[in-house]
């Protein structure tokens, strides 16, 4: 039998905003297993709420589900 992935389960990565998209969503440079990957990220509700804003170039932490690994939340900005 395959390997049940966990919803809940995620990976926190650091990443780089490199372009910014409509709707808050942007499009985000993670390094995995040294390997760089481009994700779609959007922004976590706490980020929204407090109007946190994200510029092109912004360091990230990224949580990335195990099930769907091209897109992620941003949960905060360094």
């Amino acid at each position: 039998m395959g390997e049940i992935l966990d919803p809940k389960k995620k990976i926190e990565v650091d990443g780089v905003v490199i372009e910014n998209l409509p709707g808050t969503k942007f499009r985000v440079e993670v390094e995995i297993k040294g390997e760089k990957h481009e994700i779609l990220g959007h922004l976590s509700g706490k980020m929204r709420m407090n109007y946190i804003k994200l510029n092109v170039g912004d360091t990230v932490k990224v949580e990335i589900p195990l099930y769907d690994p091209s897109k992620g939340r941003i949960v905060y900005r360094y």
